[in-house]
């Protein structure tokens, strides 16, 4: 394979990566299926645990997006 064709599936790779990171990350901090599917955690204080960490999830993801954006 070529080295363009790589560079292009890392970036697409690296680019589904981000886009699930976010996705998860905004379904555990609303009322969405997955801020109810961690019965033990989304128990505690009304799920806002589990909304924590959706936005540690959320921030941390774009934080490294940047960083590696400011990389290339």
């Amino acid at each position: 394979m070529g080295k363009k064709f790589t560079a292009a599936l890392n970036v697409v790779a690296w680019l589904t990566g981000v886009i699930v990171s976010l996705a998860v990350g905004f379904a555990l901090t609303g009322n969405g299926a997955l801020n109810q599917s961690i019965p033990w955690l989304s128990g505690i204080a009304n799920g806002a645990v589990v909304a924590v960490v959706g936005w540690i999830v959320i921030v941390t993801t774009l934080i490294s997006a940047v960083l590696a954006l400011m990389k290339q």
